[in-house]
């Protein structure tokens, strides 16, 4: 089963989240929050695979609470995914950087909700979609956006430390690209696309695939 943790402090998104995600035979909802503060809470004592995360709360928004989650060692297994209204949102990049493995909007349909709970319990990120692609290219290009606290982006030095082949797979990594797409367009087989894939995790210190797209923007190694 994958179980699910919803932050919402909206009771009838929270509610129509539980009764379509719960119709599923695979998934499970753990718990409901109605803020970060409470988030943060019942994620530490439940470890949910996976928490939908709205950005806009009282107390602790969805940006301090993703930072929170993503930085507790014991929640490590744990992906949470953003919720929000609007597809260019500073908060939304932020949660990118401070650990998110993608997002969502709010009116998403409700195939792509329960895929996308599915796709982030197998360990990949949403970062498919278009507007993905525009938020992040949008928000590196940009100057830091001072009321948004976010973690500090990796030091450009670090990548010095990664191969050319490391290089190019990263740029791969930050178009989108799944290990699968990876090794197709490098000639590779999946195993070695993916072991070239937990190497770049280790070497930058990424979380996930979110992260690395992140970096490789940041860096210059993908540009808008």
């Amino acid at each position: 089963m994958i179980r699910v943790l919803l932050v919402d402090d909206q009771t009838l998104v929270r509610a129509g989240f539980r009764a379509l995600l719960g119709s599923e035979p695979d998934i499970e909802v753990v718990g409901e929050a109605v803020d970060g503060a409470e988030g943060v809470r019942l994620a530490t004592e439940l470890a949910p695979d996976v928490v939908l995360m709205d950005i806009r709360m009282p107390r602790v928004d969805g940006l301090e609470a993703t930072a929170r989650i993503t930085a507790t060692p014991a929640l490590a297994g744990t992906r949470v995914v953003v919720l929000t209204t609007f597809e260019l949102d500073e908060y939304v990049f932020g949660a990118l950087r401070a650990g998110a493995a993608g997002f969502l909007l709010k009116d998403v349909e409700p195939e792509a909700l329960i895929d996308a709970v599915r796709l982030v319990h197998d360990g990949q990120a949403l970062l498919a979609p278009r507007v993905t692609k525009r938020l992040i290219e949008a928000y590196v290009a940009s100057a830091p956006v001072e009321t948004v606290p976010v973690a500090a982006p990796p030091d450009d030095g670090r990548l010095a430390d990664l191969t050319p082949r490391e290089r190019e797979i990263l740029a791969l990594v930050g178009r989108g690209l799944s290990n699968q797409e990876i090794a197709a367009e490098l000639v590779l087989s999946p195993l070695t696309a993916k072991t070239h894939v937990s190497r770049l995790f280790l070497k930058l210190g990424a979380r996930d695939r979110a992260q690395l797209v992140v970096t490789a923007y940041e860096t210059g190694v993908v540009t808008a």
